[in-house]
């Protein structure tokens, strides 16, 4: 693939990462039209460390907070060290799932009929989170109860197409959630999952299982993927309670359905 193509996709999948729609779509719809090859594995592994560097960049206070209460015992630390816990058992099912089957469902599902489907099956799920939850509660008034739902649907992520945000985000508003609330579970919980995934692709690429590609045009995905992702975050955060999620419900059907005609 030529620095080009590169950039092109880095783009696509630092914009769509964190929006319900699924990053894996876009990338394979924009690949299919261009008649560009699969991009790799190390391709991968340089977005998702551009776009975790994104979230933690932005999320910089909340978790800079959260890891000194880890620490701490002070009342004042209670709030930051239960996001701690949350954000670990929320994160604990997808990657012990991704450890133990993410070969699988690579090797198996990643096909256009399956993230077609996935794209259109999953979006009146995320309709009907968005029209019929009670989006009253914070995830500290929610608690538990609302915690370990959105880590079991996070695992459905690993099936191409549902959309890790999407999933999350659906979970969390059925869980009462407020949308605000929701985004930013959801973001917060792509930190454990972008590190796992981008951490497993900087081993392989190591120990020499997938080939490795120059700095420079590493860095440039990277660099494209987090600044893409950093400004959608920054808007979606600043959109969401005034537009909702029925643009990105109806956003996903149109590309399911492309998906399907271009299959």
């Amino acid at each position: 693939m030529s620095l080009w193509q590169w950039l092109v996709l880095a783009l696509v999948q630092g914009l769509t990462e964190f929006l319900p729609i699924s990053s894996s779509a876009h990338l394979i719809l924009v690949s299919e039209w261009f008649g560009w090859p699969d991009q790799g594995l190390a391709f991968d592994t340089a977005v998702h460390l551009g776009t975790l560097g994104a979230i933690v960049l932005y999320f910089r206070r909340d978790l800079a907070t959260a890891v000194k209460a880890a620490v701490g015992s002070t009342p004042q630390a209670y709030g930051a060290q239960r996001l701690v816990w949350y954000l670990a058992l929320a994160s604990l099912p997808t990657l012990l799932a991704g450890y133990f089957g993410a070969a699988w469902f690579e090797e198996n599902l990643r096909r256009d009929e399956v993230i077609a489907w996935a794209t259109l099956v999953f979006a009146p799920l995320l309709f009907a989170a968005d029209r019929y939850g009670r989006q009253r509660d914070s995830l500290a008034g929610a608690g538990w109860h609302a915690v370990w739902p959105v880590g079991i649907a996070q695992m459905l992520a690993l099936i191409p197409g549902v959309s890790r945000s999407g999933i999350t985000l659906t979970a969390a508003l059925a869980c009462g959630l407020t949308r605000l609330e929701a985004a930013r579970f959801s973001f917060l919980l792509a930190v454990p999952v972008l590190a796992a995934a981008g951490g497993h692709g900087l081993w392989r690429i190591a120990t020499g299982a997938v080939p490795a590609i120059g700095l420079p045009p590493a860095l440039a995905a990277a660099g494209v993927a987090g600044l893409a992702a950093f400004a959608t975050v920054h808007f979606f955060l600043k959109l969401i309670e005034r537009v909702g999620l029925v643009p990105f419900v109806v956003y996903r059907l149109l590309l399911g359905l492309a998906l399907l005609a271009v299959g």
